[in-house]
Parts: structure tokens; sequence; C-alpha cells
């Protein structure tokens, strides 16, 4: 009978507790911890790597034109429409009050408000981020005339929309499906975010406000902001308390 307890007892130590109350056994605690350094790396690289390419007009930078040029020779009105869609959605007006009301609707239905908090934390960094690196960077914007939604003489790098997409797709994403225990849900909201994300950021060129390497330095400034997420989540894990999932 001791031995029994005793068993259930280290059992129950291999657990952590992730915010919220759920708990996660130790291997997965580690997996989390290793994904989410890859990310950092892979997201840092990617920003960097880019912002050089973008301030020595070489590597990636080169293509900005003739892609921004396939773009604007392949519109249409279907298309406009679309893209305009998302530009709207993922815009200063309407993904702050989405936002709020995603927040205050999931704080109030959970009763908990830790994810809510993590994904409201994340999107105000995400602005202060894009601001301040915009203000530094100061790229100019592609032509004015070519931009479909009125004139923007703002600076360019990194994308404000994309920064917001990514941010709002990949740790809701996972604020939502990290916790199921059904890894083709996770599997299948990474790859909605994704296809999102591709979506707007391509809105963007198309649209006529950013180059394409201003879309690729938002995406990886996301991708950093999701590893701190991951890691601000596990670090709340304790190895004591009942378990149960929300």
């Amino acid at each position: 009978m001791n031995s029994g307890r005793a068993r259930v007892e280290q059992n129950r130590q291999k657990h952590f507790r992730l915010g919220g109350g759920y708990r996660v056994a130790t291997g997965r605690f580690l997996v989390l911890h290793a994904v989410s350094l890859c990310l950092v790396l892979a997201g840092m690289s990617s920003f960097v790597l880019t912002l050089g390419d973008v301030l020595n007009s070489s590597g990636l930078a080169t293509i900005d034109g003739p892609l921004t040029d396939w773009f604007v020779d392949h519109r249409t009105d279907t298309a406009t429409v679309v893209m305009a869609g998302f530009a709207f959605v993922f815009g200063p007006a309407a993904l702050p009050v989405i936002i709020l009301v995603a927040v205050v609707a999931w704080a109030l239905v959970t009763r908990r408000l830790w994810r809510p908090i993590l994904l409201a934390g994340t999107m105000i960094t995400g602005v202060v981020l894009t601001e301040v690196i915009a203000h530094v960077v100061g790229r100019s914007r592609p032509p004015a005339e070519i931009m479909m939604l009125g004139a923007d003489a703002t600076s360019s790098f990194p994308s404000g929309h994309v920064v917001g997409a990514s941010n709002f797709l990949l740790v809701g994403a996972y604020l939502l499906f990290s916790r199921s225990s059904r890894r083709t849900a996770l599997i299948a909201a990474f790859g909605t975010a994704a296809l999102g994300i591709t979506v707007e950021a391509a809105s963007r060129v198309y649209l006529g406000y950013h180059w394409f390497t201003d879309t690729v330095a938002s995406a990886s400034l996301s991708i950093v902001l999701l590893a701190v997420v991951i890691l601000l989540d596990v670090s709340r894990g304790e190895r004591s308390g009942p378990e149960h999932t929300e």
C-alpha cells in the first residue's frame, strides 16, 4: 500500500504545472524549452540577416523591387477586395477591437487571466517594437503612386500589419491549442496561422505599402515573441497541486 502511494507521489513529481493549473510531463516541459530556444535563435537570425540585407541593399533585398512589380502587374478586382479585407482586419482600426473583445471574452468564459494577459501583452509589445525599429531604421516605403488605399509616408521596416497578424495568429494558436492532447489540432492551428500570415504579408506588398523584406522581418519578430510567450508560460509550472486542465 505504501509502495503504491510512493509511486503515485513520484509520478506527481514528474509533472510541472503550466499557467492556469495545467500540468505537463517533464519530457514535454523540456521539449517546450527546447522549442522556444530554437524559435528565438531562428527568429533573431532571420531578423538580423534581413535587416543587414535591407541596410546594404543586398541578398534578399534585391528581390524587393521585382516582386513588388510582379504584384502590381497581376492586380485584379477580386484580389484587391480580398487583400484590402485582410489589411482592414489586421490594421490599426479593427485589430485592437478584435483583441479587446477576444481578451475580455476569454477571461469571462474561462475565469482565468493568464492566457488572455499573455495575448494582450504580446500584441502591445509587438506595437512598441515595431514603432521603435521603424523609427531607428527609417526605411522608405514603395512609391506612393502604387499604394491602393491612400498614401502613407511612415517608415516601412517592419510592417505593423504583419507583426499584428503574426502575433495574433501564432500566439493565439499556441495559447489555444498547446494544452490539447491532439497533435492534429495543434498542427492544424499553426498551419492555419502560417497561411493567414502569408496572405497578410502578400497583401502588404500587393497593395503597395511594404517591401517583401519588411514582411519577413515582421514575421521574424513574431517568432521571437512566440518563443518568449512559451517560456513565460512554462516558467509558471510547479511541482505540486492537483492535476486539471482548463
